[in-house]
C-alpha cells in the first residue's frame, strides 16, 4: 500500500470573486506503516490537503494514486477507499451520534454492510485497541470525557480496517493525561503496521512521535523530511508562523554560550543525553 500524490492543486469558488488556491503543485509519496506529523499554519493547506486523500476533496489538477489506482479515474469506488483512508475529525462530537458507544462503534462496520456478529467484533476489538474500559460500552458517547471521545472517535475508524489513520489535531484541547492517552494509542496502532498522519500544532508531540514531518505553507509543500532535518529549518519555519521544539532553542542558545552540545536534539531525552555528556 502507498498513497502517490502527483502534482494536485485544489483552487475554491473557481472562477468567482473569492477564488482561492489552497493546493499548489503538491507531491509526495506516503509508504505504508509510516508515521508522518503533517503541519503548518491555520490556512496553510493542511486540513484541505488531508481530505483529498480520502477523496472528501477532489483536486481540481494532478493525481491521487492508492495503491497504484488513480482515485481520479472513472469508476473507481471511492467508498471502498474511505474505508481504507479513515479521517478522524479534531472534534468528536461531529462522528459519536448513537446512543452508546458500543452502537457508535459498530455505525461504520455496519455501512460497509457486514453482519451483525462481524460488526460487534470489529467494535470490541477497536475498543479494545484504544484502551476504553468495557464498563463505558454501553454509556452515552456524550458521557465521556475529552480524551475518552477521542478514542472512541479513533475506534469507530478502526472498526473498519483502514489501512491508513488521518487524525486531525487528536490532543487539541484535552490536559496531559489525555494527550498521554492518544498517544499511547497511536504508539500501540503504528506497532500493527497501520499508516499514521497526525495533523497537529504541537512541535514536542511530533519531535517526539513521527518518522517524518510534512510542512504546508500557503498551500505549498515547504518541508517533506525526518524530524530533525525539519527542525534545522527553525528560523525559516518561524518566518510561516510556526516554530521548532523548545529543547531546540535551548540547544542552540546553550551552543551560543560556548557549551558543546548537540544542536539537532529535539526531545528532552536526546537533549538530556548530549548534557550530560559534556558534564
Amino acid at each position: 500500500m502507498s498513497i502517490i500524490v502527483d502534482k494536485i492543486n485544489y483552487i475554491y469558488e473557481a472562477g468567482t470573486s473569492f477564488e482561492r488556491h489552497a493546493l499548489k503543485d503538491v507531491s509526495c509519496v506516503i509508504e505504508k506503516g509510516e508515521f508522518i506529523g503533517l503541519i503548518g499554519h491555520t490556512g496553510s493547506g493542511k486540513s484541505t490537503f488531508i481530505q483529498h486523500l480520502n477523496g472528501l476533496n477532489k483536486a481540481t489538477s494532478g493525481h491521487i494514486y492508492y495503491d497504484g489506482q488513480d482515485i481520479y479515474e472513472k469508476g473507481y469506488n471511492m467508498k471502498e477507499l474511505r474505508s481504507k483512508v479513515g479521517l478522524v475529525f479534531q472534534y468528536p462530537e461531529h462522528q459519536l451520534f448513537e446512543s452508546t458507544i458500543f452502537k457508535d462503534v459498530c455505525f461504520g462496520p455496519k455501512n460497509q454492510g457486514l453482519s451483525k456478529q462481524e460488526c460487534e467484533l470489529r467494535a470490541f476489538e477497536s475498543l479494545k485497541l484504544v484502551g476504553l474500559d468495557e464498563k463505558f460500552y454501553y454509556n452515552s458517547p456524550f458521557d465521556l470525557s475529552g480524551g475518552q471521545k477521542r478514542r472512541v472517535a479513533i475506534a469507530g475508524v478502526l472498526a473498519m480496517k483502514p489501512e491508513v489513520l488521518i487524525l486531525d489535531e487528536p490532543t487539541a484541547g484535552l490536559d496531559p493525561k489525555g494527550r498521554d492517552e492518544i498517544f499511547s494509542v497511536l504508539e500501540n496502532l503504528r506497532k500493527t503496521g497501520i499508516t499514521i498522519i497526525l495533523v497537529s500544532h504541537s512541535m514536542e508531540d511530533v519531535a517526539t512521535h513521527v518518522d517524518r514531518i510534512m510542512v504546508m505553507n500557503d498551500g505549498i509543500l515547504k518541508y517533506d523530511d525526518t524530524p530533525k532535518n525539519v527542525f534545522r529549518h527553525h528560523k525559516e519555519l518561524e518566518e510561516i508562523g510556526l516554530a521548532a521544539p523548545k529543547v531546540t532553542y535551548i540547544m542552540n542558545d546553550l551552543k551560543n554560550a560556548g557549551f558543546d552540545v548537540d544542536t539537532d536534539a529535539i526531545t528532552i531525552e536526546e537533549a538530556k543525553k548530549s548534557i550530560l555528556e559534556i558534564l
